[in-house]
Order: structure tokens, then C-alpha cells, then sequence
């Protein structure tokens, strides 16, 4: 049966409507009168629970609170004068980041009963713009693997195929937003943790410039240096709803000191004319499927039809991509994966091969694969195999590609090799996220926008990298591909 939906004013939107309208679209709505708060929250509840059964994203309910601030916010609209910008509008939050009261396990059994005290800034500063949060979403065992799954929470399936990972460590937010449930969500990317969602769900999202959104009250978190490298972001149904949440989410905040103050550009002040794009369908290491490659020598030609130039580049360092990650990565960080699986337990760290052995007999509150990345990790941060040759290889490619991409260049680059895999058909491939992770410790702004379908009805979409500090425009360029190639589609899932 069609769901249906009124408001006082006579004049509302269909549920239909409500559930494919962008985020702005539907705070503009909500303060012109044309539809309640409560409508727009009620239609999006029942929406999750419709398809949350099948897909295990949203794993932290807060249903009941959402109402009474949709209540509140409605009594806002009606007592006039100046409103927050999203008012009224559901969301949803990657279970890193602290939600005041809401569980914050990371994935982790041994925090099972953590719940958190204060919302993260990221959050904080959604909901002081009007945001409302109605529940938290599953994330991989301290987002440590690109498959979403845990002990805590247990598996989240792929809207468009239930068989398949919706990706990770985003994978709740990825697939709650791609089946309709909310708008937008937040997410955290610290090697493709919001892009690789985003491409496997059929989805929009950005993962900003680094330094420019506040960590502080996510868990894990990166330590030290590696601060710049994990980044706070959107992944939304719409492009459009990208640069006004960056807006919300950006700027620096005396509680973390990784964050900076950056301007920030309008992407309708880009144009196509004087954008150049430089297209790589594959780093030549990794093999990449037909319609990943396809997907952005259609995204280059769809700008070159819209006046844009195409450039050549050549960037051999790609086919190392993992290893500067890795390098740079693990220069920066304080923490190791052993220590991170332990908090809190009462030990400092975990002893990885044993851990191993009893999860092999069941025994172990770990997953596989966390227990597998973090001895591969902790043998590998001993080895001397060039590591200050890859650090200072990724530190001169960041310099290269800032001053090459300069204010109006874009690279366009596949998110991932392939679109969704089955689960844990990722195993085969262990090093395929090199495709997104490289530019994390470049500091680059990555937006990832779908770009269509395969023959399987899988999503298939292109990255847009572009230099620090210019996220506005990869969020110009998507704004261009959406309206050519389409965009979002709501996924119902089978």
C-alpha cells in the first residue's frame, strides 16, 4: 500500500515526496509550513522501520526522543523569527561519534555497556542547526576492516543486494541513506570510510579537506598527527545538501586541536569552463572492473561536454597507494591496532595471535578480520622495508598534486575496483582501498558521486579528488555529473 502523508496547510508533500527530497529541501519546507517536522520525522521512522530488518543499519534507536524535538520544532516554526537551517530534519550518526546517552562501543564488545556522556562536536553542531538525530548506525569492529560487521551489533547488508557489504567503516550510514531512511547521516573516513560506502550503497558523500572538521568525541579516534588524516563528513542523497552541511560541520573548535580555519568556496561560483579534469580509470596495480573505469571516462566526458578541459596525468605513485598509507599512517598514529582492540577491557592491549587462535574455535569477542589487520599491522610497523622513502614520496605527491590541481583542477578516480562484493568476497582483495586511502594522508577532498548501474543493478560511481582546501570544488563537479548521469536512487531492498 502507498504511504500518504498530510499537513494543516493542505498544501504538503506525498510521503513519496518526503522520502526523496533533499535535506535542505525538506528544512525549506518545514519552515515555509508546507509540511510539520513531525511529518517529515514520522515518514522517515516508518521508513527505517520498514527496511532496517533487511538491512541492519540503524542499530541504536532514538525514536522516541526524535519525536518530542520534531513536537519542539514544530512549535518553533509556529512561534516565528530566525530558525536553524535544518530544522527539523532526520538524520542519522555513525556509532563513532558520541551521541549524549546513546551506546558508543566502536564495534567493541568490551564496551558493550559505554554510553556517551556528550555529543561529539560533529554532532553537536548538527543538532544546534536544527538537526535530529533518530538513531545511531553500524560501523566494522573499530572500523578497522571495510565490511561492516561486529559482535556488538552483528552484520549490515547492501540495500541493493542483501547478499553484498554495504562497505565501511560507514556501511550503516551508507545504507540507511541509500534505502531512504534519512537524508543524510555523518560519517568518519580515515582510508574511504565515507567514499566506500557511498559507491557501494549508490550514494552521495564527502569526505572534507583534512584539518578542516573537528574529531573530538569520536571513537576510535585518530591520535596525534593522524588527526589530519581522519575526517568528519556527509554522505547525503543529494549533492546539493553537501556544501551546506560542510558549512555546519566545518571551522575550528578550541576542544581540538587538529582542526583549522579554512575558507570556504561556493560551488555555483565554479564553472565548468575553467575547470580542468584529469581522468585515471586505474592505477595499473589493482585490476579494475569494466564499469568503474567506464563510470569515470563518462564522468570526464560529461564535463568536457558541460566546457571543461581534459587534462593527462601521470601519477605512478598510485600503485603505491597502500604502502604511503600505510607508511604515513602509522608515522603519525600513537596508538596500534593491538591497544585499540583493548580499550576498554582491562588490558592495555591485546595479544593478536592468541586472540587469533581462539577466534578461529569461536572463542574470541574480536571479529576475524580486525584480529587478521592488526597482526598483519603490528608485523609489518617492525619491518624496515623503506618506510621513510614511501613517507617522503606521499609528502612530495601531496605537494605535486596541491599545485597541480591549483584552484580549478579535479581528478577523477575510481572509488573502489568494483562495485559491491558479496560478503566477504573482500578477502580476495585486501588491498583494493588503496583506491581511496592515498588521499587521506594527502589531505585531498574526495567526493564520490553515483554515476549509474551495472549489468547487475549494482551502483556504480567516480571519486572527484581535488586540492586541500577546495572541496568546493569535487562538490561543483558532482553537483554537474548528478545532473547529468542522475544521481541517487532509492533503494528497496531484496
Amino acid at each position: 500500500m502507498q504511504e500518504t502523508t498530510s499537513t494543516n496547510s493542505g498544501r504538503g508533500l506525498s510521503a513519496d515526496g518526503l522520502l526523496e527530497a533533499s535535506a535542505f529541501e525538506l528544512a525549506a519546507a518545514i519552515r515555509a509550513g508546507e509540511v510539520s517536522a513531525t511529518e517529515v520525522v514520522e515518514t522517515h521512522l516508518a521508513r527505517i522501520e520498514r527496511v532496517n530488518g533487511a538491512l541492519n543499519a540503524v542499530v541504536v534507536r532514538r525514536f522516541e526522543e526524535a519525536r518530542r524535538e520534531a513536537k519542539a520544532a514544530d512549535k518553533r516554526v509556529r512561534a516565528g523569527g530566525e530558525l536553524p537551517p535544518l530544522l527539523g530534519v532526520p538524520c542519522t550518526v555513525k556509532e563513532f561519534f558520541g551521541v549524549a546517552g546513546l551506546p558508543h562501543t566502536g564495534g567493541l564488545v568490551a564496551r558493550r555497556h559505554t554510553r556517551a556522556t556528550e555529543d561529539a562536536i560533529t554532532v553537536e553542531r548538527l543538532r544546534a542547526a536544527g538537526a535530529i538525530v533518530v538513531g545511531t548506525t553500524n560501523v566494522p569492529e573499530g572500523g578497522i576492516w571495510l565490511e561492516t560487521f561486529n559482535a556488538v551489533y552483528g552484520r549490515t547488508n547492501n540495500p541493493w543486494d542483501t547478499a553484498r557489504t554495504s562497505g565501511g567503516s560507514s556501511g550503516g550510514e551508507g545504507a540507511i541513506v541509500a534505502a531512504g531512511g534519512v537524508p543524510f547521516g555523518l560519517g568518519s573516513d580515515v582510508g574511504g570510510s565515507i567514499r566506500i560506502p557511498s559507491a557501494f550503497c549508490g550514494v552521495v558523500g564527502h569526505k572534507p579537506s583534512g584539518r578542516l572538521v573537528p574529531n573530538l568525541g569520536q571513537f576510535p579516534s585518530a591520535t596525534g598527527e593522524a588527526l589530519a588524516y581522519l575526517c568528519a563528513g556527509p554522505i547525503a542523497r543529494r549533492a546539493s545538501d553537501l556544501m551546506p552541511l560542510l558549512r555546519i560541520l566545518a571551522g575550528p573548535d578550541p576542544r581540538d586541536s587538529a582542526a583549522v580555519a579554512m575558507p570556504l568556496g561556493d560551488p555555483a561560483e565554479v564553472s565548468m569552463r575553467d575547470l580542468e579534469v584529469y581522468a585515471i580509470p586505474e592505477s595499473g596495480r589493482f585490476r579494475v572492473a569494466d564499469a568503474m573505469k567506464q563510470a569515470v571516462l563518462d564522468g570526464a566526458r560529461t564535463l568536457e561536454r558541460r566546457g571543461a578541459r581534459l587534462r593527462e596525468l601521470d601519477v605512478p605513485e598510485l600503485r603505491r597507494g597502500l604502502e604511503i598509507w600505510g607508511a604515513m599512517l602509522e608515522e603519525a598514529s600513537e596508538q596500534g591496532y593491538e591497544e585499540l582492540l583493548a580499550t576498554g577491557s582491562d588490558q592495555a592491549r591485546i595479544a593478536p595471535l592468541a586472540e587469533l587462535a581462539k577466534a578461529v574455535v569461536g572463542r574470541s569477542n574480536h571479529t576475524l578480520p580486525a584480529l587478521v589487520v592488526g597482526v598483519l599491522g603490528a608485523a609489518v610497523a617492525k619491518l624496515p622495508f623503506g618506510t621513510k622513502k614511501l613517507i617522503e614520496e606521499g609528502r612530495a605527491l601531496k605537494r605535486r598534486l596541491d599545485t597541480q590541481l591549483g584552484d580549478r583542477g579535479v581528478l577523477l578516480y575510481p572509488p573502489y575496483t568494483r562495485p559491491a562484493p558479496r560478503h566477504h568476497d573482500v578477502w580476495r582483495t585486501p588491498f583494493d582501498p588503496a583506491h581511496t586511502a592515498i588521499f587521506n594522508v594527502l589531505e585531498l577532498p574526495g567526493t564520490v558521486v553515483p554515476m549509474g548501474f551495472d549489468a547487475r543493478g549494482l551502483p556504480t560511481s567516480v571519486q572527484i579528488l581535488g586540492a586541500q582546501g577546495r572541496d568546493h570544488v569535487t562538490i561543483a563537479a558532482a553537483l554537474a555529473l548528478e545532473a547529468a548521469h542522475g544521481g541517487w536512487t532509492m533503494a528497496t531492498p531484496r
